[in-house]
């Protein structure tokens, strides 16, 4: 039987680029440059440059990369933001710590995306953006939900937490809305050596005023122009995403390959999986599946030594946290279903053939 396989596992990047990795942290110590500084706007300027933006910000976390394009978007207490219900709840907390409503939205039953089609029932004169979620790292259908933004006059603001490199009809997600908000957490396709976050953006004032919330809300040290936060990207994290930025794409593609393999070899009509639409070439940072009998699926696979994770078990409409909401089981059926029968299946780019040869040989024989 083959060693176990683990749905995630980030030792094998690592110690591809440790060397690196290590040569850029000495630079960063011999500098003392551990918060904000230049090996921050090194990654920032590199990053611009790779999604194809005028502007990024690196943050402490993709969390508050997501207030913080609310606070520059003047969203707040009063304010309704439009979000998909199947997402992990960060998008929805964006939104909370600004003062502001999330208003859910159901996914599409074959793509797992934000459905257009439903979200003009959900707006109402209390609304001032949308945020849509590139969920695993495949986009959402950009042009209609933008189209809604336009006829309704709402921001248009990306989560871009799992799609760094994500293409939609051949264009790097990231430049579409307003802003766009990443995740750098570890295990993310672009990821960290520690917590960091960041945003892209073409507009300078919002640059401008990203900048100064993020640095408690000062340009000039010691003058505080209004109420900021200690939000900054450490200089270790920005050196380590400015070494892993040059192996994106090689290993985006590698995530790619291993989709397509999974996408053409999985013959088990028992395993649904995520439709692909024609506009989208997405980098897979997860490769989500569902099953009706989730349970059994998961320990048939962990007896083969397959490792299984869930994302996302719990729909946010449905999570405690927001049970002032008032939302029920049933108001969301497609995200309740994804959420009740979703497996992700190990998915990262040090996948070996052989490795992925045998998860496949076990799905089939499930």
């Amino acid at each position: 039987m083959m060693e176990k396989i683990n749905c995630l596992d980030l030792k094998g990047q690592h110690q591809q680029i440790k060397q690196e990795v290590f040569a850029a942290f000495e630079k960063v110590y011999e500098k003392t440059a551990f918060s904000g500084g230049p090996f921050v706007e090194e990654f920032e300027n590199e990053f611009s440059r790779y999604i194809g933006c005028n502007y990024s910000v690196g943050v402490s976390n993709g969390t508050i990369a997501l207030h913080l394009a609310m606070l520059v978007l003047n969203i707040g207490p009063g304010d309704e933001v439009i979000i998909p219900a199947n997402t992990f709840i960060a998008t929805a907390w964006g939104v909370s710590h600004a003062g502001a409503t999330p208003v859910f939205v159901d996914c599409d039953a074959d793509t797992w995306e934000l459905d257009a089609s439903k979200i003009e029932a959900a707006i109402t004169p209390k609304t001032k953006a949308i945020i849509g979620v590139h969920l695993y790292g495949q986009p959402f259908d950009v042009d209609a939900v933008k189209a809604i933004c336009d006829r309704h006059n709402l921001f248009l603001v990306e989560d871009a937490a799992q799609a760094q490199g994500a293409r939609y009809n051949g264009k790097t997600v990231g430049v579409f809305g307003e802003m766009a908000c990443y995740s750098f957490y570890p295990g993310k396709n672009l990821g960290a050596c520690g917590e960091a976050g960041g945003l892209t953006t073409n507009n300078e004032s919002h640059l401008k005023h990203l900048q100064s919330l993020r640095n408690h809300g000062s340009v000039v040290r010691y003058y505080h122009d209004e109420i900021g936060y200690n939000y900054r990207m450490g200089g270790l994290e920005g050196a380590s995403l400015t070494v892993k930025l040059k192996y994106l794409e090689e290993w985006n593609n590698r995530r790619r390959e291993i989709a397509k393999r999974y996408q053409t070899e999985i013959i088990n009509q028992k395993v649904k999986m995520q439709s692909k639409p024609q506009w989208s070439d997405g980098i897979y940072h997860l490769f989500v599946v569902t099953v009706e009998n989730k349970d059994a699926f998961v320990k048939h696979l962990e007896e083969n030594n397959i490792n299984a994770a869930y994302h996302y078990p719990v729909p946010c409409h449905l999570q405690k946290a927001y049970s002032h909401l008032n939302h029920k089981i049933g108001d969301f059926p497609n995200s309740e279903y994804l959420a009740a029968h979703c497996v992700s299946l190990p998915m990262y780019a040090e996948l070996t053939d052989e490795q992925v040869n045998w998860v496949v040989q076990c799905i089939n024989s499930f």
